[in-house]
């Protein structure tokens, strides 16, 4: 069964900023399970941050937090903990959650607060897709792929 890096805010980890979670349909979690080896990751949490946590988004190259305080330190040391969770199990591909200053993929929050979005990637998603790890926020997508849709 080939390894998947999922987002553990997707599997139904309270560690999303608001200390709540992202949790998928029931469905797909189970037909995910039946097809990859989930492994999950919270890089916020493993670079440091604490939960719940202040909201924060990505400004360039930095990710500052809703109150102005810059935790682009703490979303890189999580960014790399991924990676080498990724590098230790063999991982080609990763589930991470939609829009997110770590993990988001194609689009994420502009850095205003205001629910704006524009092209780009997480500072997880980016630094696993230049290791060559396939990055989408689409579990649909992935089991299509497989023939589970």
């Amino acid at each position: 069964m080939k390894p998947l890096l999922v987002s553990a805010c997707l599997l139904g980890f309270c560690c999303k900023y608001s200390g709540g979670s992202n949790r998928l349909p029931d469905e797909a979690l189970e037909s995910l399970r039946r097809r990859y080896r989930l492994i999950p990751v919270c890089p916020e949490a493993a670079g440091g941050l604490p939960t719940p946590r202040d909201p924060s988004e990505r400004r360039g190259e930095r990710v500052v937090s809703c109150r102005g305080r810059d935790v682009t330190a703490e979303y890189r040391k999580g960014a790399e903990t991924a990676l080498a969770l990724a590098r230790r199990y063999g991982i080609k591909a990763a589930l991470l959650q939609s829009r997110s200053p770590s993990c988001g993929s194609g689009r994420i929050y502009d850095g205003s607060f205001t629910g704006a979005l524009i092209p780009g990637d997480g500072v997880t998603a980016e630094l696993l897709k230049a290791h060559g790890i396939r990055v989408t926020g689409e579990w649909k997508e992935l089991l299509k792929e497989n023939g589970a849709i």
